[in-house]
């Protein structure tokens, strides 16, 4: 948290008994060391919010005990902001690391379906920490200021309209704790949540009690997906009768009790279009005692029982109303889903993902294996080092309000970038909806020469390139996959995969693949940089583009067009500073233009296969006939030359892209 501003007071979590006792009130055992000037400490996240406090959605934070948000304070949470609990057996047991929001306090989550706020565990074990806990002051059965089977907590009033906050794209994993065998955790625990609390867009899995437990309370949530909690998907008590609209409940594992349990006296909460699948068989809906709800759109599949009734003689269930009838053990309610599993396609935005800053001035590395998503341009600036390590995944996310032009990763002159991807666990950039052009790709700014001279601006970005240092150095990348890139500025202007201003001699580039993109695969703009072990698949102008008299060196590049509307395999423009081309194979399903040379560009090309092209090689500049200035084999260009030559680079050895 970087607002000194706000304030949150650090807490010392004494666990002496808690196993024990299960229903000990943890705010006694709470005491309040020194604040901390008003900065949290992401790395360790626990303590009492007693004032307004908005995290830094840059930053992941580490749970490390409980974090209480107090009456009277509003905690904020950020799209695209991660909480990850840390979890130990001896020093963080799974039942002292959770968020709970007292009554009185609120909390307001901000995810977006492009960037949601994420709540999960380190470990990615169910049950190893607490949810996210919420104590409000509407009715609930067990009184006024109830005490809560976890944590002491207090819950309960008599104000119906109660606001605890909002809850907007959240997606939440791997809770459940267990206290002992009558106590647990949940997912998201609700006591006395009023009808002013909005919660919406609400995803809950791998959890290994409820996934939702509403005990009392009026709080209505809509936009409800629960994969895999191994007890009740949805559970209520103490009279709860607020609503559950849209709801998509999947079970796959064994061990799950049910869809829905519903206990306590009946408040009659009404659930609308409630889809229930299992493939593992189970109870859909169980109603205890004299339970019930009006269920309205309900659709269930794969359960053995559809309805259990646990009160021995309860015969009338009336207060049982599915679709406008008494609910029925016979039927099996296997009608047409209610709700559409893909309106929650935003869940899969989520895993362990954090947003990259819009701006890197200091040296900045990810965490390897990591996910993080781009809403818009990240730039790393002079003096900067973006350090990304092995199975890093980058996505870039656009929406109506976001142009794909607007989302790119830029490493300025003087900045640099280290890839470090590795065969077996290549770094991968692309994004979220799988289509060519929907972002801008790599763009990297050099100080190397450019005939277009120094400090000159970028078609893209208003980026500055170019300088007088061949052999500068903008860093080094390996084992980089890039897909989807390409977004269109106007007719003359596009992005690409990677692009490369003026990039000097001294950064290293090998073994990158860039596919399915709506522009160039790899364009120089000068400098005088080389790549080795390229792969260009699909991409829908040309593979390999060079300007501006780049004088670097491709090696062992394979460009495989299976698709219409690429223009070729290479594009050669501007002055000629004679770049040399070693072993490339190029092949097309769909004919095309292999190599096309403009103006008086050129290159020295050895190791040249092409198979499956209409023209081999093209000229466009009017009246050229010497083509000494394209050396292919050792001898001077033919545009009546086959070129097709047994393919010089084996498409096996990047068997790596397909990881």
């Amino acid at each position: 948290m970087k607002n000194a501003t706000k304030t949150i007071y650090l807490l010392l979590f004494i666990l002496i008994g808690l196993a024990a006792t299960g229903c000990s009130n943890d705010d006694e055992n709470l005491e309040p060391i020194d604040p901390v000037g008003g900065n949290i400490d992401p790395a360790n996240l626990e303590g009492s919010v007693d004032n307004n406090v908005t995290f830094d959605p840059t930053e992941t934070y580490r749970l490390t005990g409980i974090l209480s948000v107090e009456s009277g304070a509003t905690l904020t949470i950020p799209a695209g902001t991660q909480i990850v609990a840390n979890t130990d057996a001896d020093e963080n047991p799974a039942t002292g690391i959770y968020i709970v929001v007292q009554q009185g306090g609120k909390i307001n989550i901000q995810g977006t379906a492009s960037a949601p706020v994420v709540m999960r565990s380190a470990s990615g074990e169910a049950g190893s920490w607490g949810g996210l806990i919420i104590a409000g002051n509407a009715n609930s059965t067990a009184g006024i200021d109830a005490t809560a089977e976890v944590g002491g907590i207090i819950y309960g009033g008599d104000d119906t309209s109660d606001n605890s906050g909002s809850i907007n794209y959240l997606v939440l994993s791997d809770a459940g704790a267990q206290i002992n065998a009558d106590s647990q955790f949940n997912g998201l625990s609700l006591y006395g949540v009023g009808s002013g609390t909005s919660i919406q867009n609400v995803a809950i899995l791998n959890g290994s009690d409820d996934g939702v437990e509403f005990f009392g309370g009026a709080v209505s949530v809509t936009n409800l997906y629960l994969e895999n909690n191994e007890d009740d998907a949805v559970d209520w008590t103490e009279g709860w009768n607020g609503s559950a609209n849209n709801v998509y409940v999947l079970h796959t594992i064994e061990n799950f009790s049910t869809a829905i349990e519903a206990d306590g006296a009946n408040g009659n909460p009404l659930i609308n279009n409630f889809t229930a699948v299992s493939t593992t068989g189970g109870t859909a809906l169980q109603f205890k005692k004299q339970s019930g709800a009006t269920i309205t759109g309900l659709s269930l599949s794969g359960y053995d029982t559809s309805v259990d009734i646990t009160e021995a003689g309860r015969t009338d269930l009336s207060a049982i109303q599915i679709d406008g009838e008494d609910a029925d053990p016979s039927l099996n309610y296997a009608v047409t889903p209610t709700v559409d599993a893909a309106s929650f396609n935003w869940v899969n935005n989520r895993a362990e993902v954090s947003v990259l800053p819009a701006t890197i001035d200091t040296d900045f590395s990810l965490e390897a294996n990591a996910h993080y998503l781009i809403n818009g341009v990240v730039s790393v600036e002079e003096g900067a080092t973006l350090t990304i390590p092995e199975g890093v995944r980058i996505t870039a996310r656009t929406d109506d309000n976001t142009e794909a032009t607007e989302v790119y990763i830029v490493v300025q002159r003087g900045a640099m970038i280290d890839i470090n991807g590795t065969e077996n666990n290549p770094v991968i950039m692309s994004s979220t909806s799988g289509n060519s052009g929907s972002w801008g790709g790599l763009v990297i700014a050099g100080n190397a020469r450019s005939t277009a001279g120094i400090e000159a601006t970028a078609e893209v970005g208003g980026i500055i390139y170019g300088g007088e240092n061949s052999e500068d150095s903008s860093g080094s990348i390996e084992y980089l996959i890039i897909s989807d890139a390409g977004a269109q500025i106007n007719p003359e202007s596009q992005y690409n995969g990677l692009t490369l201003y003026a990039v000097g001699s001294g950064t290293t580039i090998e073994n990158v693949a860039i596919m399915n993109g709506a522009d160039d695969g790899v364009e120089f703009f000068g400098g005088s940089v080389s790549v080795t072990n390229l792969y260009l698949e699909n991409n829908e102008d040309d593979a390999v583009d060079w300007t501006e008299g780049w004088n670097g060196t491709i090696t062992n590049t394979y460009v495989r067009h299976t698709i219409e509307n690429f223009s070729t395999a290479i594009e050669a423009d501007g002055e000629n500073g004679n770049p040399k081309i070693e072993n490339f194979t190029a092949v097309s399903t769909t004919g095309g233009t292999a190599l096309q040379f403009k103006k008086y560009s050129g290159a020295t090309i050895t190791g040249l296969s092409l198979s499956g092209y209409d023209t081999n090689l093209e000229i466009t500049e009017a009246g050229r006939t010497d083509l000494s200035g394209i050396q292919i084999g050792g001898i001077a260009a033919s545009i009546t030359a086959a070129y097709d030559a047994a393919a010089t680079v084996d498409v096996a050895s990047f068997a790596w892209v397909n990881f």
